[in-house]
């Protein structure tokens, strides 16, 4: 995948730079995790890789632009990027725990059907598509199970 950015790089006149290969790196090594710029930065920070924060930003998005990350909202307020497999380039679902955040790729064959239709039915040829599931991971639903339940109330009746 590095000669592939070197070969873009050069195609789109960008400069070849360290920086720019060592955060694609820390995303093929990721395991398929949807870092944020932060994190990316503080990966970099631990890798004793000086670089700031701005660059960072800027070398993602470039990323983003050449079509080796894909930019991920998720509704936290900041942006996720994930790895895109050039090869296929093909979409995939997300099912996203709400209370710990834990991202969960699927790859569904009834969605695949659903965008086949819309394609057939709109006459659009659909690049890519985002949908994303929200509910309770696994661990959550444990860990709120053995949680006692707030907001009960006893009631206490007086007689008289």
């Amino acid at each position: 995948m590095y000669e592939e950015l070197r070969n873009e790089l050069k195609k789109r006149k960008y400069r070849i730079t360290a920086q720019r290969e060592m955060i694609l790196k820390i995303f093929l090594e990721s395991k398929g995790r949807h870092l944020g710029v932060d994190e990316v930065y503080r990966e970099l920070l631990n890798r004793n890789v000086r670089v700031s924060k701005a660059t960072v930003y800027r070398a993602v998005e470039l990323l983003v632009e050449l079509g080796f990350l894909r930019k991920l909202n998720f509704g936290e307020g900041l942006y996720r990027y994930e790895l895109i497999d050039r090869s296929t380039r093909e979409s995939h679902q997300h099912v996203i725990c709400q209370k710990c955040g834990k991202i969960v790729e699927i790859n569904s064959e009834q969605v695949k059907k659903i965008v086949s239709d819309i394609s057939e039915k709109t006459g659009y040829v659909i690049k890519w598509h985002d949908l994303k599931f929200y509910g309770l991971c696994p661990e959550c639903q444990k860990e709120e199970s053995k949680a006692p339940e707030s907001g009960q109330r006893t009631e206490i009746s007086e007689e008289g």
